[in-house]
C-alpha cells in the first residue's frame, strides 16, 4: 500500500483521519487502492477532477510509468487528462461523434477540438510543449 500511496503522492497522509482528507485527497487514495489490485483492466471514471492540474500530472505520469499491460478505460472531461490516449472517443447525445488520437482530434473542426480550445490558454499550449500543439 506504501508504493502505491507514493505513486498518488499520499504516502505523507497515510495516517490522517478519512474525515480530514479533501475530495481530491480520497480520489488519489482511491486510485492507489485499484493500483494496488493490478487488475488488467482499470477504469478511471473522471477520478481525477478533484485534484488540480499540476497533481493530475504527476499523477497521470506516474500511472503511465506503473499500469504496464493494463487496458485503461479513461473517462473525463480535462482535454490534457485524455492527451496521451491511445485513442479517444467522443460522445454527443450518447452517441459516437469523434475518433481518434489528441492529435488527429485537435487537426480538425469538433467537439473535441472546440472543448480543447475552451481548455487551453496559449500558456498552456507553451507548457506542454509539442503535445499541445
Amino acid at each position: 500500500m506504501d508504493e502505491a500511496l507514493k505513486l498518488v503522492g499520499m504516502y505523507d497522509y497515510r495516517l490522517h483521519a478519512p474525515h480530514l482528507l479533501s475530495g481530491g485527497q480520497k480520489q488519489r487514495v482511491a486510485i492507489a487502492r485499484m493500483l494496488m489490485q493490478r487488475a488488467p483492466i482499470m477504469v478511471f471514471d473522471d477520478s481525477l477532477s478533484a485534484v488540480d492540474a499540476e497533481t493530475d500530472a504527476k499523477i497521470r505520469a506516474a500511472l503511465h510509468e506503473s499500469l504496464g499491460k493494463a487496458t485503461v478505460l479513461l473517462i473525463s472531461h480535462r482535454v490534457t487528462t485524455l492527451m496521451q490516449a491511445d485513442c479517444i472517443l467522443v460522445l454527443d447525445g450518447g452517441r459516437v461523434s469523434e475518433l481518434g488520437t489528441h492529435a488527429e482530434l485537435i487537426a480538425k473542426p469538433g467537439i473535441y477540438r472546440d472543448i480543447y480550445e475552451i481548455q487551453m490558454s496559449s500558456d498552456d499550449r507553451r507548457l506542454l510543449g509539442k503535445e499541445g500543439v
